[in-house]
């Protein structure tokens, strides 16, 4: 299951996104309002949503100034989250974020609906950054 935000605007060049997407911590920030926990540990951190399962995200891979990919901590649920990031100009930057999950379609069903909301969350909260 492929979903893929908006790509938005965002008022930092390349490297000063690349490098706020590398701090775990910073993605408190882009949450929904609905987080009811956020913890950073190393290299990933886990958050929980009211009425979802708490999800521990790792980081997976990084290139620089150009992507930033995270990955679920249970194979249980493999997935992936990656912000691609496109320098428009010194102080301006593009990002698209993208999630690919591996679900049966059950699964695939019951989660698309709130995970597109949740990466358009993320997405608008990148934008007004």
């Amino acid at each position: 299951m492929n979903i893929e935000g908006n790509t938005v605007t965002v008022q930092k060049s390349s490297k000063d996104l690349f490098e706020f997407l590398t701090k775990l911590e910073n993605f408190e920030q882009l949450m929904p309002e609905n987080t009811q926990k956020f913890e950073v540990d190393g290299d990933s951190f886990i958050f929980g949503l009211k009425g979802m399962p708490e999800i521990r995200l790792v980081m997976k891979e990084k290139t620089e100034y150009t992507n930033v990919t995270l990955g679920a901590a249970s194979s249980k649920l493999p997935f992936t989250l990656a912000a691609d990031i496109t320098e428009v100009s010194e102080n301006e930057s593009n990002v698209t974020l993208k999630f690919n999950g591996e679900f049966n379609a059950m699964m695939a069903m019951m989660v698309k609906a709130p995970l597109t909301k949740f990466i358009g969350t993320l997405t608008e909260n990148l934008a007004k950054l």
